[in-house]
């Protein structure tokens, strides 16, 4: 189902409440297109599989996440790669929607220099993950095991991924038939929750929560 590139930020919200989200073919191709794949890729909330060597790596120190960096900027990390479905068109749109609350991003740090973040959107208490990045070795899964926390904490029930990639599954990553993320989808919408209801944990506050969790 193709999208047009006058998509409103409005139009683009009542999409996610449906269960679907646009993609662009390319960076250049100015056209959207909606997409509904049959198996939906999520993570469990708070549930974020941390694993051996990346408590290890929390551990060294040096870590610190920042859940308001320049929108901007992360967005242009996540799009910077030879190939991306983050068109103009959607830019516009991510940038309308963070105006308005409903888009967010996290960043974190190493040793003070940028390792990594993502960003994504926010619609009652489902989260929609759009994309993600590394500037340094396993920057982009420390953001994920922050950003999980940090939606646990606040009261967000779905993390949605759109697909499941290998590198998601390594951290947890699952597939649910359509009409179960449906379900899940329209609990998540009846709540109110906000994606700066608390502050983000520190690097310790972090680790020990996950260390809990393993034990």
């Amino acid at each position: 189902m193709i999208a047009s590139t006058r998509l409103t930020p409005a139009e683009l919200l009542a999409g996610y409440a449906n269960g679907i989200f646009p993609m662009a073919g390319s960076a250049g191709d100015p056209g959207l297109s909606w997409f509904n794949p049959p198996r939906r890729g999520i993570l469990p909330v708070g549930g974020v599989h941390a694993s051996r060597s990346l408590l290890r790596e929390l551990a060294r120190g040096g870590w610190t996440a920042d859940a308001a960096p320049r929108f901007d900027l992360i967005v242009d990390h996540c799009a910077n790669r030879p190939e991306t479905w983050i068109n103009a068109p959607l830019r516009a749109l991510y940038a309308a929607l963070h105006e308005a609350g409903h888009a967010h991003a996290l960043a974190v740090y190493k040793g003070g220099v940028l390792a990594g973040g993502l960003f994504g959107v926010s619609l009652g208490g489902a989260f929609f993950g759009e994309s993600m990045f590394s500037t340094q070795a396993s920057g982009s899964r420390i953001a994920l095991l922050w950003l999980s926390d940090h939606l646990d904490r606040c009261g967000f029930t779905l993390l949605d991924t759109q697909y499941r990639s290998a590198h998601l599954a390594s951290m947890g990553g699952l597939e649910i038939p359509r009409p179960v993320y449906q379900a899940r989808l329209a609990e998540a919408l009846q709540l109110t929750v906000r994606f700066d209801e608390r502050p983000l944990q520190d690097a310790a506050g972090l680790l020990d929560t996950l260390r809990a969790r393993r034990a």
